[in-house]
């Protein structure tokens, strides 16, 4: 991510996802925080970010 837009179009990918209740992404620390009621899909959300033409990385 490069600008905030960037971060707009995670945080909306993000957050279309089902289950995830909210979404906190960080242009600077180009992390993302989710907040759900149940583990979230992981492929879900790996499938919802490189859709929008991001790449997703566990650390």
């Amino acid at each position: 991510m490069t600008c905030q837009n960037c971060v707009r179009h995670v945080k909306e990918a993000i957050s279309e996802v089902s289950g995830i209740k909210s979404v906190e992404v960080s242009l600077e620390t180009a992390t993302a925080k989710i907040s759900s009621d149940t583990a979230p899909d992981l492929n879900a959300l790996t499938t919802a970010i490189q859709a929008a033409g991001y790449s997703i990385s566990n650390t």
